[in-house]
């Protein structure tokens, strides 16, 4: 039986400890060959490719990766 009234203030809240992981929408500009590779790769593995971007970008944040450029 559901109460008419609950005190949400004595409920005990507690933080989500998956509240830092909640993702973002954001638009960037990838091109085109950037893209069907991870698509590629997201057919083999089975994972959705935005979400083999986000794996392979979060990688690079986890192990504190510097981008390398040499202009040719």
């Amino acid at each position: 039986m559901l109460r008419d009234e609950y005190d949400i203030e004595n409920l005990n809240p507690r933080k989500n400890p998956y509240s830092n992981r909640v993702k973002k929408q954001n638009t960037i500009n990838i091109d085109r060959e950037t893209i069907e590779y991870f698509k590629s790769q997201s057919e083999s593995l089975g994972i959705p490719y935005q979400t083999l971007i986000n794996l392979h970008l979060s990688d690079c944040v986890a192990s504190k990766r510097k981008l390398r450029m040499e202009w040719k």
